[in-house]
Formats: structure tokens, C-alpha cells, sequence
């Protein structure tokens, strides 16, 4: 899923900001909490019981040597 991402970040970052690709570093790579889907589960004697599907949101910044 990483490689995938970089490979995204790196193909904007030629595209929409005209930077070289042979001088591309990774600045920063972090993951901070997404939203929560919560979901019911239904158990016994009529109860409910909660389910947190939880994501995230990853972030590569790359910067160009120079």
C-alpha cells in the first residue's frame, strides 16, 4: 500500500510541480487517525453491541534537493 502511495506522490510531484525525479527525497511520512464507521452487531437477548471500523489517513511529503 506504501510503494503504491509513493508512487502516486511521486508521479504529482513531476506533473502538477515540475520537479526532477532523480532528486525527490522523502520530507515526511506520517498516518494520522480517519474517520470511524460505527456499526451495529446484534447479540443476545435483544442487546446491541457496537463495532468501530476505523481508517486512517496517510501523508507522503516529498522535497527536491537541489
Amino acid at each position: 500500500m506504501l510503494a503504491k502511495l509513493l508512487k502516486s506522490a511521486i508521479a504529482n510531484a513531476e506533473n502538477n510541480h515540475s520537479m526532477n525525479r532523480e532528486n525527490l527525497y522523502v520530507a515526511e511520512c506520517y498516518v494520522t487517525p480517519g474517520p470511524i464507521m460505527k456499526r451495529i452487531q446484534p447479540r443476545a437477548q435483544g442487546r446491541a453491541f457496537r463495532i468501530y471500523k476505523r481508517t486512517s489517513h496517510i501523508t507522503i511529503v516529498l522535497k527536491e534537493e537541489e
